[in-house]
């Protein structure tokens, strides 16, 4: 029951973890980390090096693994780049395999170590630093120790000293070992319980040394354990995109389709199977731990460097195929950034008009789905479809701006030098729209939890008022996708309308509160969601203004400066 109970809690450790590391990892991923990650990851073979080297210093895969699946979940890594670095983690883990072998079943340095140390320092920086930019890492850090916490924890239900081997691990691998495919299922299995490749490879050295299982018995058990390996990675991506789940399911279509191929070899010659006696002549030494360690060594290297490395765009498309985009899933990152399009900056800055229309499309799709979510109870579910476009705005606002800053290390003649400013603030007010999707669902969740109603009549009030700011985000929208002045001109009014009716509705609120018609409860959540209506206003009233300069920083206005809209046509109730 112990054991049970560990299980239960780790895996929930482990998966709260991982939707903090995810969504700490999109908010701090500045510009600089972007372009760190890229130029380490730019080649198939830097990608692999890159994983096979983080995986040998902090000695688990596990780690590498999951760290790689919350980076493309954050879109910091493309799904090929996240291929690639896993193809090196399975290289990178055999280091402890070359450790035990070498000096035993020795106490070495494990990333869970640290887990307690990190949730107490990111606890205390995302919930008492002033910073936000601290507040994320803290979130960063915290998502990390309780992620691995939670590893530690389903690890430590089994017991993994040598003084217990004898007992049941002999008799498990025993039972299951003397068929090459009951081997591979039992070291599977172990490793899925275990949540760690490098504890079973352990216990299948030590027993070996100790003559419990044979060679050949104990070469099934460590293929079986890089299969175990892969549930780490997949149960973390149950909490990530679709992105996220392709690059778990790359990393078990690597490890099945490498251990199903030399899956013959082990029959073959039996009992002195061929893959044995490949492993026997290439090894440094005879000694039985030293030859798993090869064992595992080579299969890794081949699997990754010989078999998928170079067919890592084919392992890419069965990913896809295996997991498909839910529908009306968006996808994170840009349809149309393309890095070859630098050298001519008029397209590249065309390019970036239509995905900053792109944005303006998903956040105004956002702000729908969070206020029919805050309207009906009926269609809470939305608020998470709100969510997670506004994760893809976010995404799409780090990846803009960075390619806003590598066309401006381009040589921009004058008119393509005014427009760049112009597209990096409407990027920024485009985000900053999408943000008020979040602090809507925040306001439905405040609703919930405190119960409070709200009249017809007041719900009528902030429905016109949702109406108004979504005609807004159609007018500014199509301004900047057909460079209508004309549209970003009714914009404005809208805008202005805005202003006159926050104010008109703060009043109404007053009167009501006064007669007693309003709890004070629901006139706080009133008046904080006319607030969210009004303030969009301002940030759309920007982009319309953008336009309206002809997306020229030197011919734009401040917004103080914009004159006066006529608001004929938008009669107040």
């Amino acid at each position: 029951m112990e054991a049970i109970f560990k299980i239960i809690g780790g895996l929930g450790f482990f998966m709260y973890g991982m939707h903090l590391l995810s969504g700490g990892l999109r908010k701090v991923a500045s510009h600089q980390l972007r372009r760190i990650l890229g130029a380490l990851t730019k080649t198939r073979v830097k990608g692999l090096l890159m994983g096979a080297l983080v995986t040998a210093v902090v000695q688990s895969s596990s780690f590498t693994t999951v760290m790689t699946v919350g980076l493309v979940n954050a879109a910091l890594l493309t799904l090929k780049q996240g291929i690639c670095v896993i193809l090196g983690a399975n290289i990178g883990t055999t280091v402890t395999a070359w450790i035990v072998g070498a000096v035993g079943a020795a106490e070495h340095l494990k990333i869970t170590d640290y887990a307690l140390p990190a949730v107490g320092i990111g606890f205390f920086l995302a919930f008492v630093a002033k910073r936000q930019n601290i507040k994320n890492w803290g979130s960063v850090l915290l998502g990390f120790g309780m992620l691995f916490y939670g590893i530690g924890t389903m690890k430590g239900a089994f017991p993994v000293s040598t003084d217990d081997m004898s007992s049941w691990a002999y008799v498990f691998f025993e039972n299951f070992s003397r068929q090459p495919l009951l081997g591979i299922l039992a070291g599977a299995a172990l490793t899925m319980l275990l949540q760690s490749s490098s504890v079973t490879i352990m216990i299948v050295q030590v027993l070996a040394l100790n003559n419990l299982i044979s060679f050949e018995a104990a070469l099934t058990i460590v293929l079986g354990d890089n299969i175990g390996t892969t549930i780490t990675a997949e149960i973390a991506a149950t909490q990530t995109n679709t992105n996220g789940k392709r690059v778990a399911r790359a990393h078990t279509l690597f490890n099945v389709v490498g251990v199903g191929l030399l899956l013959p070899f082990l029959y073959i010659g039996r009992p002195d199977c061929l893959w044995g006696q490949l492993v026997s002549a290439v090894s440094p030494s005879q000694n039985v731990g030293v030859k798993i360690a090869m064992a595992h060594f080579l299969f890794n290297t081949i699997n990754a460097v010989v078999i998928f490395l170079p067919a890592v765009s084919l392992l890419e498309r069965a990913s896809v195929l295996l997991v498909r985009r839910r529908e009306g899933e968006l996808e994170l990152g840009s349809a149309s950034l393309e890095r070859h399009l630098l050298a001519t900056p008029m397209v590249a800055l065309d390019q970036v008009r239509k995905e900053i229309v792109r944005m303006l499309t998903i956040a105004r799709s956002a702000i729908a789905d969070a206020a029919e979510g805050f309207f009906e109870s009926k269609e809470r579910r939305r608020l998470a479809d709100a969510q997670a476009k506004e994760d893809v705005v976010d995404s799409l606002q780090a990846e803009i701006t960075q390619y806003l800053i590598e066309l401006s290390e381009q040589g921009l003649n004058p008119e393509e030098a005014e427009q760049l400013p112009v597209f990096m603030h409407t990027v920024n007010d485009v985000e900053r729209v999408s943000d008020h999707a979040t602090n809507i669902i925040e306001l439905a969740q405040r609703k919930d939890e405190q119960r409070i109603s709200l009249s017809e009549y007041a719900q009528g009030e902030l429905r016109e008022m949702l109406e108004r700011v979504d005609q807004m985000l159609a007018e500014v929208s199509k301004g900047l996708a057909e460079k209508d002045r004309k549209a970003a001109e009714r914009a404005l009014e809208i805008e202005d309308y805005l202003n006159r009716r926050q104010v008109e509705l703060q009043k109404n609120h007053v009167n009501r509160l006064n007669e007693g018609t309003c709890t004070l409860q629901a006139g706080l959540l009133f008046l904080d969601f006319v607030d969210n209506m009004e303030e969009m206003g301002d940030k759309l009233a920007n982009i319309a203004q953008a336009v309206i300069s002809g997306l020229r920083w030197e011919m734009a206005a401040p917004p103080s400066h914009r004159p006066a809209q006529s608001s004929s046509g938008d009669q107040e109730r």
